[in-house]
């Protein structure tokens, strides 16, 4: 260290303010845990993900939020989500409402750069402190143990966030990941995704005005198209990347207007809207991290893994993992053990949330597959589909998967996502 090196202590250290780090700054700033919260880009800041599913409201009312984003103005009540073939044909939605009488049964899509900032607001009421223009570039380590956290300020400064724990919320950025070369590819989960935004579409009415909707096109590729406040759409694509670029001459603009006339129902709602903003692309979307947690370390959200969107589950398993990983870290700074053990039950939960996500993306995606022929051999299973649908993964889905293994290949578990461990490791520590 050098000797103009600033160090800052505290309790816990957690890079990166989206959703997992927002929620766990929150939990531990509320159990009376000195925690900084690093962010390097300023707030509000864009990012997609904007539709959320029913079970978030577990987190969001452990958070105290759930008044905060009825309330707010960058959100809208969504109350299903339907599909819609290849012809333009819609399915009967998944009404949550018909599922469960709980509050839980509607949900919202959101603006994410106004909801992100919802729960910053949230953490630092609570206590946490939040520091912006602070990136994080390299773990510290004693040894095997992570001990905090170099970033560099917005002047170029280096200041060491030294702590007992330390939380990577840093989302796709993946910084615990890189280091330490832990990603896992999903290898038959690498699509690709294009979108934008249109003023003035359509809506359907009523109860049905804030439906997720998605539309299929050729291959198993599909469109999401999620209503949002201000008369806006957010509408993309996913699919394989052979596919959107068969014609390799086309720039994103024009392959986007080419897959809507594709879709007859996405066709339709968009006649005579206004496309708004950029088209953005992105690709490469699952992977998973070899481990959770290491002495020291514990990593959340994004951070550890992410799933093909086409269920909405990211800003839930953010939600949800933070919400878990704050309490896991309390719990080990009372008992003063920070080792990867420690978290093994929180490995267990996050692998058995996203499997079962994992599992529904993997029938989605199956040729052979349909919602509709599954649930006409098997309807004593709509229960548990919705359930996994709207994101209550604590559920034992096996026997549902189980039955959808008759019409689809159903994937084993992944082995890893488990705590850093001698054990795990085999030979030694990564």
């Amino acid at each position: 260290m050098s000797a103009q090196t600033q160090v800052v202590e505290c309790d816990a250290v957690i890079i990166g303010a989206g959703p997992a780090g927002s929620s766990a700054a929150a939990i531990l700033a509320g159990h009376g845990r000195r925690v900084i919260m690093l962010e390097r880009q300023p707030f509000p800041r864009y990012r997609i993900g904007e539709s959320l599913i029913p079970y978030c409201w577990f987190p969001l009312h452990r958070l105290g939020m759930i008044e905060r984003i009825d309330a707010a103005a960058c959100t809208i009540q969504k109350h299903s989500v339907q599909f819609v073939g290849l012809d333009g044909k819609q399915t009967t939605p998944f009404y949550f409402a018909s599922h469960t009488k709980h509050d839980c049964a509607r949900t919202w899509q959101v603006v994410r750069s106004a909801f992100d900032q919802l729960l910053v607001e949230n953490a630092k009421a609570r206590g946490a402190e939040i520091r912006f223009g602070f990136s994080a570039r390299q773990l510290l380590r004693d040894g095997e143990s992570t001990v905090g956290v170099a970033a560099v300020d917005e002047r170029g400064q280096t200041i060491e966030f030294r702590a007992p724990m330390t939380i990577d919320a840093s989302g796709r950025d993946c910084l615990a990941i890189r280091e330490r070369g832990w990603r896992v590819d999903d290898p038959q989960l690498r699509k690709i995704a294009l979108w934008t935004y249109y003023k003035g579409a359509k809506r359907d009415a009523g109860i049905d005005e804030g439906a997720t909707t998605v539309a299929y096109l050729p291959d198993k590729g599909w469109f999401w198209y999620i209503p949002l406040p201000d008369d806006k759409v957010s509408v993309g694509i996913v699919c394989e990347r052979d596919y959107l670029y068969r014609e390799p001459a086309l720039d994103p603009k024009a392959m986007f207007e080419r897959e809507a006339q594709i879709q007859p129902w996405i066709a339709e709602h968009l006649a005579g809207a206004t496309q708004v903003g950029e088209y953005r692309v992105t690709g490469d979307y699952s992977y998973r991290s070899k481990y959770c947690a290491a002495d020291g370390l514990l990593l959340a959200g994004d951070a550890f893994g992410f799933l093909d969107p086409v269920f909405s589950s990211g800003v839930f398993l953010a939600l949800y993992t933070g919400v878990l990983a704050g309490d896991a870290v309390h719990e080990s700074l009372a008992a003063g053990d920070v080792s990867a053990a420690r978290f093994a039950a929180y490995g267990e939960k996050f692998r058995s949330a996203i499997e079962a996500m994992r599992r529904l993306v993997y029938a989605f995606y199956d040729t052979d597959f349909s919602f509709g022929a599954f649930l006409k051999a098997h309807p004593e299973f709509r229960s548990d589909l919705t359930d996994c649908l709207i994101g209550n993964v604590e559920k034992d889905l096996n026997p549902l998967f189980d039955a959808a293994s008759e019409f689809a290949d159903i994937p084993a578990p992944l082995p890893h996502g488990r705590p850093l461990t001698a054990q795990a490791s085999g030979a030694g520590r990564a």
